[in-house]
C-alpha cells in the first residue's frame, strides 16, 4: 500500500475544489442564458403606424420607428425605444399630441412612461415640456414630478410637478412660478 503523507492532503482538498468551481461557472452560464433569453422580445416591429379604436371611432394613432413587445414575460410591456408620436382623438375629434425619445407601456397598469424631451401640445395651443411624464390610460390623466414648462394663451409658467386631463382643461401643479394672466 502506498504512503499518505501530509504534503498530498492540499492536493487532495485541490481536486474536489475544482470540480466544486467547475459546476458552479457551467451552472452560472446556463443562468445568464435564462436571463437573456427570458428578456427577449416576443415581438418586434419597425415603423409602425397603430390606429385604435371604439366603437368605430380613432381614439389614438400612435407612430414609431421601433416597438418591442414583452408579452411573455411576468409583468408584460411595451417599449419603444426610438420614441414616439401619439395623437389622442376625444369624442368631439379635437387632437392632443404627444412626441416623446422614449416609452414604454406597462400593460398591467394601463400606464405609459414617456421619457426625453417629452412634449405634449392640442389644438388650442397649450403646450406643456418636460423630461418624463405619465399617462393613465384608463382616466385619460398625465402626472410627473419633473420640471415642466407649460406654455398656453394665458402666458408661461415653470413648476415641478403637475398633473392634469388630456384636453388641459383640469390642471393641478406645484412649485409654480412665471406669468400667468388670470381670467
Amino acid at each position: 500500500m502506498g504512503s499518505f503523507s501530509k504534503n498530498n492532503i492540499p492536493l487532495l482538498l485541490a481536486i474536489p475544489f475544482c470540480c466544486l468551481i467547475i459546476a458552479c461557472e457551467s451552472n452560472f452560464r446556463e443562468v445568464q442564458k435564462m436571463g437573456v433569453s427570458e428578456f427577449a422580445p416576443s415581438g418586434d416591429a419597425d415603423s409602425i403606424n397603430l390606429k385604435y379604436t371604439d366603437s368605430g371611432r380613432i381614439t389614438a394613432n400612435l407612430i414609431s420607428p421601433k416597438m418591442l413587445d414583452y408579452a411573455t414575460v411576468e409583468f408584460p410591456f411595451t417599449e419603444f425605444p426610438n420614441g414616439i408620436h401619439l395623437t389622442l382623438y376625444d369624442k368631439n375629434g379635437k387632437q392632443t399630441f404627444i412626441v416623446a425619445n422614449y416609452a414604454i407601456s406597462h400593460k398591467a397598469t394601463n400606464l405609459i412612461d414617456l421619457q426625453g424631451n417629452v412634449v405634449i401640445s392640442n389644438q388650442s395651443g397649450d403646450r406643456l415640456e418636460t423630461d418624463q411624464l405619465y399617462y393613465d390610460q384608463k382616466n385619460e390623466w398625465f402626472f410627473t414630478e419633473k420640471k415642466f414648462k407649460f406654455t398656453s394663451a394665458k402666458g408661461t409658467s415653470y413648476g415641478e410637478g403637475i398633473d392634469f386631463s388630456k384636453d388641459f382643461k383640469k390642471i393641478n401643479s406645484k412649485k409654480i412660478s412665471g406669468e400667468v394672466q388670470s381670467e
